[in-house]
């Protein structure tokens, strides 16, 4: 398969991406298509619709050999079956999120680009496909979620001094709350004293977690090199 194009986020980094597309509706993106696919006529009609589909490549998630069985993050430590996670570690490494499509602008450098928001892909994911998402197919009000209803609520309160949280742009402020409220830290590390630390929109947030509170520690400014990806 080909990569048509290119997401630009906020996330420099895996660490910290939400686990699934939609969960922060406040994390905005951006589709850069490559020269072959910039044609306005393959966009023709897009902008009627609400969402569409992201095919990508886990491009940072390569693995030597794929896993029966994996262990998903919220399950602390439990194992389930490939075929029923969205674990990168698969077969083939192909990711699929549904997100909404705030419009499609045309760009005088890179000609259409898509702006989303809702996207839990990395900066610089190669995309395979773009598909429109249609309401009466792809929506099933009476599907079960398996094993997800048991964390599908789960959340951190965000202790974030706002001393800190001033040093991000006022339009980021939002979204990097809902990332730390995800809580970004491996299901299968639990350590209240241990500092981690989320690159997001240029800066590297510093926390740690007590119980069911996160608490910021630091905001650094990323270096050059890292605010790139």
């Amino acid at each position: 398969m080909e990569t048509i194009a290119y997401i630009r986020t906020d996330f420099p980094e895996k660490f910290g991406i939400p686990r699934q597309s939609g969960l922060v509706s406040s994390l905005k993106g951006t589709v850069v298509f490559e020269p072959p696919y910039r044609h306005p006529q393959a966009f023709k009609g897009l902008e009627g619709f609400s969402h569409i589909w992201l095919l990508w490549k886990f491009s940072h998630s390569r693995k030597e050999h794929w896993s029966a069985t994996v262990k998903p993050p919220r399950l602390r430590g439990k194992k389930m079956g490939v075929f029923a996670t969205r674990s990168p570690f698969r077969p083939n490494d192909i990711g699929l999120s549904c997100v909404r499509l705030e419009c499609v602008e045309t760009d005088p450098v890179y000609g259409p680009v898509l702006r989303v928001s809702g996207a839990d892909l990395m900066d610089r994911t190669p995309i395979y496909d773009i598909k429109p998402y249609i309401p009466f197919a792809d929506c099933h009000p009476e599907a079960t979620g398996g094993y997800t209803e048991e964390t599908r609520l789960y959340r951190l309160r965000v202790d974030f001094p706002e001393e800190l949280l001033c040093r991000y742009p006022e339009e980021k402020r939002k979204a990097v709350m809902e990332v730390l409220s995800e809580d970004p830290r491996p299901a299968y590390v639990q350590d209240e004293n241990r500092i981690y630390g989320v690159s997001f929109a240029g800066f590297d947030v510093k926390f740690q977690v007590e119980q069911e509170v996160l608490k910021v520690c630091d905001v650094v400014p990323l270096s050059g090199k890292e605010r790139r990806g």
